[in-house]
């Protein structure tokens, strides 16, 4: 399997490389925006181990733009940020997974292991289930022709179910990817957000769409009206 490490740190990016050589990938690395691009467009490759801060363009637009050209290899953002915002606007961005600097390497591994499996699959910036649409980039989401507002907790929770529509997510993921690694307190805080959820997105339009599934969490069904 061939990987493109994209990492400006040079003593990071020979480590990146030669470990992932010694688990037996082939690996081309580049250490701007720019080489990522040029290589991410020319190559195909079965997955991106993709810094998010490097010299411009950063590794958000390098994704967005690699999706815009339809270059759907999965890509694992790397970032020393561990802010929601930041995650989120990776996962907006067309990125697959993230991980937080400083990782293990065996981490590392697994999660590259996890996306190569799952081979490259077109992702659309805009989401769309059933009739409900949402737009990561413009931050909207419709219900049909109808604009529903939402709160940017409620956008990241609702942006989590539409990118695995029919997938039943656990508390412990929905918390993981909306809210923070530190956070400590009860899962009931996701049930909270998912009432609000279906207040504004199913309720007012006669829908069930966001299902309990019980003893694993939540699925948003794309064939429920």
């Amino acid at each position: 399997m061939r990987l493109l490490v994209v990492e400006d740190d040079p003593g990071m990016a020979a480590l990146l490389v030669r470990s992932l050589q010694r688990e037996g990938y082939a690996v081309d690395a580049a250490a701007n925006g720019a080489d990522a691009l040029w290589n991410a467009l020319e190559n195909d490759y079965d997955g991106v181990v993709l810094d998010a801060m490097i010299p411009a363009p950063d590794g958000f637009e390098v994704c967005r733009r690699m999706r815009a050209e339809g270059r759907w290899a999965p890509v694992l953002m790397l970032t020393a940020r561990d802010a929601v915002p930041d995650r989120v606007r990776g996962l907006d961005s067309g990125a697959d997974d993230y991980l937080t600097k400083p990782f293990a390497l065996a981490e590392l591994f697994a999660r590259v292991r996890s996306l190569t499996r799952r081979g490259p699959l077109e992702r659309p910036v805009v989401l769309q289930v059933g009739d409900l649409i949402l737009d990561p980039v413009s931050r909207i989401v419709r219900r049909g022709e109808v604009e529903v507002a939402l709160s940017p907790k409620e956008f990241a929770l609702l942006h989590e179910l539409m990118r695995r529509p029919g997938e039943a997510l656990s508390r412990t993921y929905l918390i993981d990817h909306v809210w923070d690694f530190a956070y400590d307190g009860g899962s009931n805080l996701v049930d909270v957000y998912i009432r609000y959820l279906r207040d504004k997105v199913d309720r007012p339009f006669g829908r069930d769409t966001i299902h309990t599934v019980r003893g694993a969490g939540y699925r948003l069904d794309p064939g429920a009206e």
